[in-house]
């Protein structure tokens, strides 16, 4: 007997798929700016009240298009090497994320999360947050081993070792490099982050 339910689930998330598949293509031609679920379901071959039986609106599919598709391996290695970790870290997000096709559509995503309240909080929720705590947990074991001061406070640290790349990325016309990351460690690792030595 054809279990009915599995192929309509199969269906279903294969139409997902080629939604989100389309939503992508479409906003790398036209930009977010042009993006429409007329478009978009155009593109994919639905109506669009199956796009709209998923998303609530084009910032909702394109989030998920997005985030679905730069799930790229931003976590830390332990090599016991703070410094070393983290720049590889950033090189890995600034890969992901500052280069094309992502670059200008993941800023386009934050921009859309300004004006749309649920963008932002799925946009937080889902990549920002997790991100952070992947980078406040590598410098809490590294407080613990002592290859960093134990007042900072890391939630601070993180936004400021990501803040110039954001800034740079959201804000300017340039593009962000590996040398950016170098520049923001050196800075950070000489002016006083590492605990004082001893006497």
């Amino acid at each position: 007997m054809t279990d009915n339910s599995s192929a309509r689930g199969g269906r279903s998330a294969e139409r997902t798929a080629d939604i989100m598949r389309a939503t992508l293509e479409l906003a790398q031609e036209v930009g977010y700016a042009k993006l429409s679920i007329e478009g978009i379901s155009a593109r994919a071959g639905v109506g669009k009240h199956t796009v709209y039986r998923r998303w609530s609106s084009k910032g909702a599919v394109f989030l998920d298009a997005l985030l679905s598709s730069i799930e790229g391996d931003l976590g830390y290695p332990r090599t016991g090497d703070l410094v070393a970790d983290l720049r590889v870290q950033m090189i890995n997000a600034v890969d992901l994320l500052a280069k094309p096709p992502y670059d200008r559509l993941y800023a386009a995503l934050v921009g859309e999360a300004q004006h749309d309240p649920a963008v932002a909080k799925a946009l937080y929720e889902r990549f920002v947050e997790p991100q952070a705590a992947r980078t406040a947990d590598r410098l809490r074991l590294a407080q613990e081993e002592g290859q960093l001061s134990p007042d900072l406070d890391l939630e601070t640290v993180v936004a400021l070792l990501y803040g110039a790349y954001y800034h740079k990325l959201l804000l300017t016309p340039f593009p962000v490099s590996t040398k950016d990351v170098d520049l923001v460690l050196d800075v950070f690792f000489r002016i006083g982050m590492r605990p004082p030595a001893e006497s």
